[in-house]
């Protein structure tokens, strides 16, 4: 092989590395000050494209800037880029924030956060760390007179996780918190979640015409846009290929026949790509039911 095509695969495949390296578990947002006699939670988000399993995870302790107490992570499955939120009290979330997908909610020990500031370190079970967090109270909206109940939302996800400003309060729109779901403050959107309507959330492939194929129709503001899009179990096994490199164009819409899938509950992924790599993924349920 000629020399320089030889560095300059060599280079590729490091490029590569890299890129695959940056994704996996990530730290997305965090409630550390909550309302008095409620929970604090801490959301993880997946930025790949395969399940992941949290057990092996750990959150730990910091304590005088050294790795301490290690709070080992039940087995759960993380969907492809799916989203899980930690807590010691799942009701206590459910009841103070809009928590869309309930399964999402993991309950488990955690350390405490200090109000006054912290860490929070995601890491394997040897103590090489995956992610840390150090969160301060100046990371708020100045705006803010009460930080209790309002959490931090990380902006992005392929900036590294405590840069200077990717970290702000979750909007009051929100409901100050978006456990579960894509974080209100993200500069990754590129579309609205409503430009993708779904023809139901139920599809009954029974062949009765009546719900067999699941349809999504988009309107987009934007033609430049490309798209992947996959159905997955709940445990996070791909079981159909929608879309993959398309060019959306401004509108139009893409089936998912079901036929010959299981019965029970699954997600349809979106993943929008601009041209400069910025991504936004977008998540629907949809079940497959017996009529």
């Amino acid at each position: 092989m000629d020399k320089r095509l030889a560095m300059l695969a060599v280079a590729v495949m490091m490029v590569a590395t890299a890129a695959r390296g940056q994704q996996g578990l990530k730290i997305s947002e965090l409630l550390y000050q909550p309302r008095s006699g409620e929970a604090e939670y801490v959301e993880l988000y997946n930025d790949s494209g395969v399940g992941v399993d949290l057990a092996g995870y750990h959150i730990v302790r910091v304590l005088h800037d050294t790795l301490s107490t290690h709070y080992p992570l039940p087995s759960y499955q993380v969907a492809p880029y799916g989203y899980v939120v930690l807590t010691k009290d799942a009701a206590s979330v459910i009841n103070c924030y809009s928590t869309r997908y309930l399964p999402l909610l993991v309950e488990c020990n955690l350390p405490s956060y200090p109000n006054g500031g912290g860490s929070v370190v995601l890491a394997t079970a040897d103590s090489v760390v995956v992610e840390r967090l150090d969160y301060r109270p100046d990371m708020h909206s100045p705006l803010l007179r009460d930080k209790a109940g309002v959490s931090l939302e990380r902006r992005s996800f392929a900036r590294p996780c405590n840069e200077a400003g990717n970290w702000f309060s979750a909007s009051s729109v929100a409901g100050y918190g978006t456990p579960g779901y894509e974080n209100s403050q993200s500069t990754e959107w590129l579309v609205e979640e409503s430009s993708f309507v779904f023809s139901s959330e139920l599809v009954s492939p029974d062949g009765d015409d009546y719900q067999d194929v699941l349809t999504v129709e988009y309107r987009l503001d934007r033609a430049d846009l490309t798209a992947d899009a996959a159905v997955f179990s709940a445990a996070g096994v791909k079981v159909a290929q929608l879309l993959n490199g398309v060019l959306m164009g401004t509108h139009g819409n893409f089936e998912w026949d079901a036929a010959g899938v299981p019965q029970g509950r699954y997600m349809v992924v979106v993943t929008i790509y601009d041209r400069s790599g910025t991504h936004q993924v977008l998540r629907r349920p949809v079940a497959v039911v017996a009529r």
